[in-house]
């Protein structure tokens, strides 16, 4: 399959729009859904705002077999159904991974806001080598810093290696009064390699667990929410090493399920059902989740499309107290260690 020019996949879109063949079924002017399109989808409602993370399975365009780098771009087959998703669920922001390079980013963005979904501010993260899964952020709210690691570097034997994927940092206004910093990340996956795919992973969790201990020391009082796909389960080393400091919990799992209390994110070609992609949020943000608009999206038609699941968090947003904590007593799952 060939990866198409950016110029050639903007310029097919336009001629598919004016022709009235918009991407996924909708016009640019289509109207954002509404809560009654939204079947199980609990809205946020004023004065709250919801977070997604999403690992789009290899969101990439390629020409179909055969034809000449003119031809007009395809996206994945399951792009329309990504969407659909998306768009059920309306995020105010959206943490994606499994991206494409920056022709797939454009096509991304561009089927959105056919379906209806404006997002005024993004952050999508290049790194300087050829690595085709990337990470990106859409926001309807102002991005007000942006701190993205793309140099972090750990050492296993004699080999030095980068973090794949790098991790986004950015600090997010949902309201005038009231900010949090989203880390959004996309470990090393559990393809064989020479130097130990799990420990690989590890060292990427623990330097990603640096910069969240950092900016909690920089600031105590921070709101801090970590989105994104572990490629591991709860109870792995890598979680426990975003999840845990010196035996003590930095970080809380929100754990979504879906309509019939399954929290799987993810199937595999056996068809197991696990637990990989998380929302993980610090004490202060603890105290603003709304524990009834938290879930896993189910929507028809994505089963086909990617391997994973959308995660989907809604928060209030302005400062809470302990108080408004939610209990996630029931929502750890039995694979979970204690506290150690």
């Amino acid at each position: 399959m060939k990866t198409l020019r950016p110029a050639a996949v903007l310029s097919a879109l336009a001629l598919l729009t004016a022709a009235g063949l918009g991407t996924a079924g909708c016009s640019r002017s289509a109207p954002a859904p509404s809560a009654e399109d939204l079947p199980g989808a609990a809205r946020p409602a004023d004065g709250e705002f919801s977070v997604m993370t999403f690992n789009l399975d290899r969101y990439a365009l390629s020409a179909p077999e055969g034809l000449d780098d003119a031809a007009p771009a395809a996206p994945p087959p399951g792009a329309d159904a990504i969407v659909r998703a998306i768009r059920q669920a309306s995020p105010d922001v959206l943490a994606v991974q499994g991206m494409g390079p920056p022709d797939a980013w454009d096509d991304f963005r561009f089927r959105l806001r056919q379906a209806g979904l404006e997002y005024r501010f993004e952050e999508y993260l290049s790194r300087d080598d050829d690595q085709e899964l990337r990470l990106a952020v859409l926001s309807r709210h102002p991005i007000v810093s942006r701190s993205p690691r793309i140099r972090d570097r750990y050492t296993i034997g004699p080999g030095q290696f980068p973090v794949l994927r790098g991790f986004i940092e950015l600090d997010i206004e949902p309201d005038p009064g009231y900010r949090f910093r989203l880390f959004v990340a996309h470990l090393k996956s559990k393809r064989f390699h020479e130097y130990g795919q799990a420990e690989m992973r590890r060292n990427e969790a623990r330097l990603l667990a640096n910069h969240i201990r950092a900016s909690l020391q920089e600031n105590p009082g921070l709101n801090l929410l970590v989105a994104g796909d572990f490629s591991d389960e709860p109870g792995s080393r890598a979680l426990r090493e975003v999840l845990f400091y010196q035996g003590k919990p930095v970080l809380f799992d929100l754990r979504p399920a879906d309509p019939d209390g399954d929290a799987w994110t993810r199937r595999t070609d056996a068809d197991r059902h696990l637990r990989t992609s998380f929302l993980l949020v610090n004490n202060g943000m603890l105290n603003e989740v709304l524990p009834d608009k938290t879930r896993i999206l189910q929507t028809p038609g994505l089963r086909n499309a990617t391997a994973h699941r959308p995660l989907i968090a809604t928060f209030a947003a302005r400062e809470q107290g302990p108080e408004s904590a939610p209990d996630l007593s029931e929502r750890r799952p039995v694979e979970y260690p204690e506290y150690d």
